[in-house]
């Protein structure tokens, strides 16, 4: 049966998948867009926690090594809703954004091997913003709208491997590619012809990754589990091309062009640095877990990039720490189903290196940072299936420096479905 679930959804989400908008986020408008936490939504309503957890049945997107420990093939897929409230000094709005977050298949090589392969976004673009001017009279003189949409994804693949009793190291290589697309238009009182400038461009890069978890078992039944990630600097190639032009509004609204006032070529790059993750957790097998983890990036960098090059954001470095842990009464309850579920909770505090300037003098930079509380339910099916909800609350950017802050609410969704492959059949 879960085989024919894999083909048919599959089949969905290649249509799908890239087409949509999963942004809605003003700050997706800086770099790449806004970058998501390649975590599972198991992860996530534990703060994001994942560098020094493993298991038999879930997947892991933080640290390869983990899928040593891999002892089912599992099948997941994840969604995200987005409720995000928007507030500046003078206004507040709120929107709302429903995406596909994942889906990747992981199993077994023998019984100290694993590996994985899926496809999951990197990155959203998704914006749609105006400003106006008036004039000495209160008059609206001049009226601004900038859009973008857009976003980049990645393929990858992973594999664990137990090296010796209670050490595993693993790798994971991925391909990165997408297209984004910049617009902002110009109208003017009192001027027939709007101009607007707009830039379309791919992006594409690859990246790798080595991974180490130690298991060690301590006394009244208790397991220490120490991780680590190194994620290799590597470079996001941009191309594409930008445009500057007059256009009229017919009736409809639609955009008819009239003159190109130029065009040109980009050819650039991201620079991102080396990212390291380390992790330390405790708990009691298939009981309890709790656990903190610690991640570093220096900041990125950009080249001959011509939207970059107006001052208005740049990069520090960046860090996160999470803690959290999942608590499960009893596994094998027969006489209460809630005694099975997986009890999740975590807390994230976040420097995302972005700084923007609101100011407009491109001298007062302020740091956009992302405070999170999550918890989650994972919900046992048949056999070793399981249905995983997530809830996250949050906080990100201020209002200070005109700039914008988003509270947000994030409900996660997946299905990680777990059977038996690659498995001969014993007949007595």
């Amino acid at each position: 049966m879960i085989r024919k679930i894999l083909v048919a959804f599959l089949l969905l989400t290649s249509v799908t998948f890239l087409a949509q908008r999963t942004n809605s986020s003003p700050y997706s408008y800086f770099g790449i867009g806004e970058e998501f936490s390649t975590t599972t939504v198991e992860q996530s309503s534990m703060g994001g926690i994942g560098v020094a957890f493993n298991h038999y049945k879930y997947l892991n997107f933080t640290n390869p090594a983990a899928y040593a420990d891999l002892r089912y093939t599992t099948y997941s897929f994840g969604i995200l809703n987005n409720d995000l409230s928007i507030k500046s000094a003078t206004t507040n709005q709120n929107v709302n954004s429903t995406s596909l977050s994942y889906f990747a298949l992981g199993f077994p090589i023998g019984n100290n091997a694993g590996f994985s392969f899926g496809l999951q976004p990197v990155s959203s673009v998704g914006y749609s913003l105006s400003n106006s001017l008036t004039d000495t009279d209160g008059e609206i003189s001049e009226v601004s709208l900038f859009s973008g949409n857009g976003g980049v994804n990645r393929i990858y693949s992973s594999f664990g491997i137990r090296v010796i009793k209670g050490l595993s190291v693993g790798f994971e290589a991925d391909y990165r590619f997408g297209n984004i697309d910049n617009s902002i238009i110009n109208q003017r009182a009192n001027v027939s012809l709007a101009t607007k400038y707009q830039e379309v461009t791919e992006i594409e890069g690859f990246s790798v990754k080595f991974g180490t978890q130690y298991q060690k078992q301590l006394e009244n039944k208790l397991i220490l589990n120490v991780g680590a990630t190194f994620k290799l600097g590597n470079d996001l190639k941009v191309t594409g091309d930008d445009y500057l032009y007059s256009l009229t509004y017919g009736a409809t609204g639609v955009e008819s062009p009239r003159d190109t006032v130029s065009t040109s070529v980009i050819d650039g790059k991201f620079n991102i640095p080396y990212k390291s993750v380390i992790g330390v957790g405790v708990g009691e097998y298939d009981k309890w877990y709790a656990g903190v983890e610690y991640e570093n990036q220096e900041a990125i960098g950009r080249s001959s990039l011509l939207a970059s090059s107006n001052g208005a954001y740049q990069y520090g470095s960046s860090n996160r720490i999470s803690l959290g842990g999942f608590y499960l009464p009893k596994i094998n309850s027969i006489s209460s189903y809630w005694n099975r579920v997986t009890y999740r909770a975590g807390v994230r505090f976040e420097k995302t290196g972005l700084l923007v300037d609101g100011s407009g003098n491109n001298t007062n930079f302020t740091p956009i940072d992302d405070f999170g509380i999550s918890f989650g339910l994972g919900l046992p099916l048949q056999r070793l299936s399981t249905v995983n909800m997530g809830f996250e609350f949050g906080k990100k950017g201020t209002i200070k420096n005109n700039l914008i802050q988003e509270n947000y609410f994030n409900f996660r969704l997946s299905l990680s479905l777990t059977d038996t492959w690659f498995i001969k059949r014993k007949i007595d």
